[in-house]
């Protein structure tokens, strides 16, 4: 949905007051349509990209700072993503949320659902892998201890895990993002048998690299949530080691998305919070 169409739905009118007896007194309706008009924009930002049109590819607009809790002033350090455009779906082939999809497969090419970085970012140019493909060994050592590396890479070779495609950058400011997709040949698989096991509310089941004390981020905005991507959030509470880590798992049918980001001293909410909203939307 274009920028025009978002301002076009926002400015729908409010409901006609009921005629009353009573004399008039001074207009109130202003302040309740501002707020009638933001929540407008936000669920269509939400429900616009839970729409999937089969063979057609369509843009996603950049959301106003308005439209996302957490992100409403000109200087709270969001970042300069591009316009985001869904790749297209081979002809006759399904969204991943659609009725007729029950594995919730991901039709279009993954290498192409990955968020791409923002604007001044130097990208991580070991993470394209050979062809976009990462091979799993290279994913497995974001996790911490060994065993837990064994453990979950015997997972993936039992649960068909089919490709890794991954991306990864750091901003000026020293913010390192790595994004990592896995598909695997159902949602059932990507969702029972990873994310509602591995990764429950209060904290991952194995320890990521340079993670001290992770716990479920309880100020993620609700009302970020995308339709059709579950999500699962994680914080690392202080005392921290030398870099502050921030954690979203999602799952969108047969992927499960793993979305990192580590800074020196503090790794900040907005662009974390940005960059999970925005990989979800592609993923959704």
């Amino acid at each position: 949905m274009t920028e025009q169409q978002q301002t076009s739905v926002a400015a729908l009118p409010a409901e006609p007051p009921e005629v009353s007896a009573e004399p008039a007194g001074p207009p109130a309706v202003r302040k309740d349509r501002r707020k009638l008009r933001a929540a407008l924009r936000w669920t269509a930002a939400v429900v616009v990209f839970a729409v999937a049109g089969a063979g057609t590819a369509y843009g996603i607009t950049r959301m106003e700072r308005t439209d996302v809790p957490g992100l409403a002033t000109e200087s709270d350090g969001r970042w300069d993503y591009p316009l985001l455009t869904k790749p297209p779906l081979p002809s006759g082939s399904p969204g991943p949320q659609a009725e007729s999809n029950p594995a919730g497969t991901h039709h279009a090419d993954l290498r192409a659902l990955l968020l791409p970085a923002p604007k001044g970012a130097e990208e991580n140019r070991a993470l394209r892998g050979t062809q976009g493909w990462l091979p799993a060994d290279a994913f497995l050592k974001e996790i911490a201890e060994k065993e837990d590396r064994d453990e979950f890479g015997q997972r993936l070779v039992d649960w068909g895990l089919r490709h890794i495609a991954a991306r990864g950058w750091t901003t000026e400011d020293g913010t390192r993002t790595r994004i990592y997709l896995l598909r695997f040949d159902t949602a059932a698989v990507a969702d029972d048998r990873f994310h509602g096991v591995l990764f429950p509310y209060t904290g991952p089941a194995h320890r990521m690299t340079g993670t001290e004390n992770v716990v479920g981020d309880e100020t993620f905005p609700e009302a970020a949530t995308v339709a059709g991507v579950q999500r699962t959030v994680y914080d690392e509470a202080e005392p921290r080691g030398a870099e502050h880590d921030r954690q979203a798992y999602l799952v969108s049918g047969d992927v499960l998305a793993v979305v990192l980001q580590s800074r020196k001293g503090t790794a900040h909410a907005v662009p974390f919070r940005q960059t999970v909203v925005l990989q979800s939307q592609l993923l959704g």
